[in-house]
């Protein structure tokens, strides 16, 4: 297990949920590292409200990493995200998770532990070809993949495409990710990876 993304309101919300308070406890008993989703509105979103909730996150939850979502794949607003992750690793968070969907420029890679390069339905991910990547070897590449039938092999499809990490859940709609992966996998077989914003 690579980890596991505390979503409990699009964010921290505004005050403690027990049963996610519950949940993390559990998590960090067991040495899995838990990520404090924050949404970053493609860089528009104020850095100060970002990490007001990574720090919630910490707080309430004791994650040890963030998972940032909506994340621009350009480089132009580089310099926002390291900015944020300085802030974030100011606050504790070990990991550092970005999610931009699809493959960003390499330069995210200088500030990232992982980069998610594909999310999207199974039946766009089933014809994704393999993916090059041009940034060094010391960042994982992710995707998360939703609507997946139970017959699937997405961890043979994910190591095909080059990600060291991915979730793959039966889940569609407006909230895919409301629902538990069906198997979980990392490309090397020693740790697993799991997304359960």
């Amino acid at each position: 297990l690579y980890g596991v993304v505390l979503n409990p309101a699009s964010g921290p919300g505004d005050r403690p949920d027990e049963a996610f308070a519950e949940v993390a406890a559990r998590l960090r008993t067991a040495g899995t590292r838990t990520l404090g989703y924050a949404d970053t509105d493609y860089g528009r979103r104020a850095t100060t409200d970002v990490v007001r909730d990574l720090t919630r996150h910490r707080d309430w939850y004791g994650t040890d990493g963030a998972f940032l979502d909506q994340v621009p794949s350009g480089p132009e607003q580089f310099e926002y995200y390291q900015r944020l992750a300085v802030a974030a690793w100011g606050v504790g968070c070990g990991t550092l998770v970005l999610n931009h969907g699809t493959a960003p420029h390499p330069c995210y890679a200088r500030i990232a532990d992982v980069l998610v390069t594909f999310e999207g339905p199974w039946g766009a991910y089933r014809t994704l070809p393999p993916q090059r990547w041009p940034g060094g070897p010391d960042v994982r590449l992710c995707h998360l993949v939703y609507g997946v039938p139970p017959d699937a092999d997405p961890a043979g499809l994910a190591r095909a495409r080059g990600a060291a990490v991915h979730c793959a859940v039966p889940g569609t709609g407006d909230h895919p990710w409301g629902t538990l992966p069906y198997t979980v996998s990392d490309t090397d077989d020693t740790e697993n990876a799991e997304n359960t914003p």
